[in-house]
């Protein structure tokens, strides 16, 4: 979470008083996050993963948040940040023993191994691990998910769910590489063909026919995000109301093109930024 600020102040209540000043971030709505398309949650999902990555790596150690919930939580351009460090710690619990070594959570219930030095070993990581598990992986990453990544997807479940011994070490290299797979996955070409003839209108654009759809990036219309043209055609065919579409020059992060589905084509406008394709009917 970026810090632009701070300053200390006394109070006549609690001495030594800190305030910090801060980008601010929308509250983190689970229902309203599910409503939202799998590319979007995938990256919450990748900006949480560096977020692990960084607090078992911090220049204090290993931290974990004691208080690990999504109302600790803003969105921020997209990306997930933790607000509320108050319950951050980077005690690793002491131990003689594995049995010492003891997490319990709602569910489930880990036993780690007592080092020599008598710390349970990644005890920090592997709570932040499990927390982040079964409040957002485990729902924002299966739900809607292309049917290609799938397979992939529930091995990086079940391995920070599990709490086996190369679970870090799967999740990490995975999600944090400069050109992670799942990328190459989702946005290469899915489609093939379609029978259905459209008509190109070069600069062009469709300022009204819309109808709704789900998910979509535009509450009002079917805003989605394709591949190319084909998947473009895929998709309106999939849509027995839809009769055109508009290719924008928009992209989503993963460089995904934006288009506007349409019922109709009654009214076309000019517009240089803008491609539309009309269904060619009989």
């Amino acid at each position: 979470f970026q810090l632009y600020g701070y300053c200390y102040q006394d109070s006549n209540d609690i001495p030594d008083t800190l305030t910090t000043i801060t980008e601010l971030g929308s509250p983190l709505e689970m229902i309203q996050l599910l409503q939202t398309s799998w590319e979007d949650r995938f990256r919450i999902c990748l900006s949480l993963v560096r977020l692990l990555h960084y607090l078992a790596h911090s220049p204090l150690g290993s931290v974990t948040l004691l208080d690990f919930r999504p109302r600790q939580f803003v969105i921020v351009d997209g990306e997930l940040k933790v607000t509320d460090l108050d319950d951050a710690s980077i005690e690793e619990s002491s131990c003689t023993s594995n049995s010492d070594c003891f997490m319990e959570f709602p569910a489930r219930n880990f036993t780690l191994p007592c080092s020599v030095e008598g710390r349970c070993q990644s005890m920090n990581e592997k709570r932040n691990l499990y927390n982040a598990y079964r409040f957002f992986f485990t729902y924002l990453l299966p739900h809607s998910a292309p049917s290609s990544l799938r397979p992939l997807l529930d091995k990086i479940v079940n391995a920070t769910g599990n709490h086996n011994k190369h679970g870090n070490a799967k999740v990490f290299p995975f999600l944090l590489s400069p050109s992670p797979s799942v990328n190459s996955k989702f946005t290469q070409k899915c489609v093939k063909s379609a029978n259905t003839e459209y008509r190109r209108v070069p600069e062009a654009f469709i300022p009204d026919e819309n109808y709704r759809c789900w998910p979509s990036y535009h509450h009002k219309g079917c805003l989605l995000s394709v591949f190319d043209v084909n998947e473009a055609i895929e998709i309106c065919d999939s849509y027995s109301q839809c009769k055109a579409f508009v290719l924008t020059n928009q992209t989503t992060w993963t460089g995904r093109q934006l288009v506007f589905f349409k019922m109709a084509s009654n009214h076309i406008m000019p517009d240089p930024d803008k491609i539309t394709y009309v269904k060619v009917t009989d």
